[in-house]
């Protein structure tokens, strides 16, 4: 990839971040309700109008629209983000914290995703149309069809509940508190993984180089490996890459049901108590890891696609 179309591409994620912040802190200053009384109900007491409007100073929330959007821009663009007013703390701070346990069930199920999908599609693919190929269609078929979180419940019954092999909810990161939302997550998408993986390999089976492999007398082993394979890497990148910035985003219904925490557990929680400041920081966290996957994606293209590499190299 060039070093200007890098440029660019800099350029667009710095409009798209910028778009994003404003429209996410619009529509939390639009919001009903007042954050300086809702901080100051927090610990049920009856406070006066007086130290309410002085907690509105404090938060600057007395100011007009523009300017709080200046200040929080600023702040933002120095690592500041304010305070969660439900923590007490950095919003930045508690990203970290709740990235910590959405790294690492995003690292094991995409671990888990591709050891499932890959074995299974090419597996499918090899067996084309035989009995083998449907028990794999219907396996990805029934695993996409059915939702995530009802997976998640089904599991947390058997294994938790009646078996108590693994804890039913996680209060901090376990490596046993890891394992059932790990094996959803990566059921549903290995479910469609497989899928994908089917498809692009019989794809390039059907493809003149293969033919003309064969006519050569290579074994379909060695197709498939030194050939097949490492043409169908390139289509499987975008949607590998597209899942993981799904992952790390913070998978908010799967965390929440095993109360896993993560940062997606956290934000449905700061949008329950109405945490304005650490919405925006995770709406904000949201749109620059994908943007960044997405930039990421693009770049591994360059390189592994051997169409592209003068691009690289230019």
């Amino acid at each position: 990839m060039k070093l200007k179309k890098i440029l660019s591409r800099l350029a667009q994620m710095a409009v798209t971040v910028a778009g994003v912040s404003f429209l996410t802190f619009c529509l939390t200053y639009l919001a009903p309700g007042d954050p300086a009384l809702m901080l100051l109900e927090a610990g049920d007491t009856i406070v006066s109008q007086e130290t309410i409007e002085q907690t509105r100073k404090e938060m600057g929330l007395d100011k007009p629209f523009i300017v709080q959007y200046g200040n929080w821009v600023a702040g933002a663009l120095q690592g500041d983000m304010g305070m969660s007013y439900s923590a007490k703390k950095p919003v930045t701070e508690k990203l970290a914290e709740g990235f910590a346990g959405t790294l690492l069930l995003a690292g094991v199920t995409v671990v888990l995703i591709l050891l499932i999908s890959i074995p299974l599609g090419i597996f499918s693919a090899v067996h084309q149309n035989k009995a083998a190929d449907y028990l794999v269609r219907i396996f990805s078929f029934i695993g996409v069809s059915m939702p995530s979180f009802w997976i998640g419940l089904i599991l947390l019954y058997i294994f938790g509940l009646k078996l108590g092999l693994f804890p039913i909810a996680s209060a901090s990161v376990t490596a046993k508190g890891i394992v059932l939302p790990a094996i959803t997550l990566a059921i549903y998408q290995s479910a469609k993984y497989t899928r994908q993986v089917r498809t692009v390999i019989l794809e390039e089976l059907h493809q003149d180089y293969v033919v003309g492999a064969r006519a050569r007398g290579l074994g379909e082993r060695t197709i498939l490996w030194k050939h097949v394979l490492p043409n169908a890497v390139l289509p499987l990148i975008t949607l590998l890459g597209m899942s993981i910035g799904w992952l790390l985003g913070g998978v908010a219904v799967i965390e929440m049901v095993f109360s896993w925490p993560g940062i997606g557990n956290m934000a449905v929680r700061a949008i329950t108590m109405r945490d304005y400041p650490l919405i925006e920081g995770f709406v904000l966290w949201i749109s620059i890891v994908y943007m960044l996957i997405n930039f990421a994606v693009d770049i591994s293209y360059s390189y592994l696609d051997p169409k592209l590499r003068k691009g690289v190299r230019a």
